[in-house]
């Protein structure tokens, strides 16, 4: 990916960041399609490994991936209510450690959260064993 592209992923990811009951979250189907899904199925596959991923480790899939409402227009202006769910920034991790790697966006995803994991743990040694 090129310099112009990253960036713009990375932004876009961050204004789509909305508050849901006091946490930084992200719409399911906002996100789906960031990540190069067209179809909403294929996404709800990754979703689904994501949960198992998320429980196997002894977290609540309730706390990462609480279920919610969207209202979506459809044909001549109608509107009807679809499934989503909003997703913490740990379980946006997950979606990307499971899904589709040949999808730039997916190894973007993937790298940045690798990177940010490693500077949280950079930051964390420097508050454990400050330098003398």
């Amino acid at each position: 990916m090129k310099k112009e592209e990253i960036k713009d992923l990375f932004d876009r990811f961050e204004s789509i960041a909305c508050d849901y009951e006091g946490v930084e979250c992200w719409s399911a189907r906002e996100l789906c399609g960031l990540l190069g899904y067209a179809k909403w199925e294929r996404f709800e596959g990754v979703i689904e490994r994501a949960k198992e991923a998320c429980t196997s480790v002894g977290e609540r899939i309730e706390n990462h991936f609480p279920s919610a409402g969207k209202m979506i227009t459809v044909a001549k202006g109608a509107q009807r209510e679809v499934v989503d769910c909003m997703l913490t920034r740990y379980a946006c991790y997950l979606i990307a450690q499971n899904g589709d790697p040949r999808k730039p966006e997916i190894a973007f995803a993937q790298n940045y959260f690798a990177v940010q994991t490693r500077v949280a743990e950079m930051v964390e040694k420097r508050l454990i064993s400050p330098l003398k």
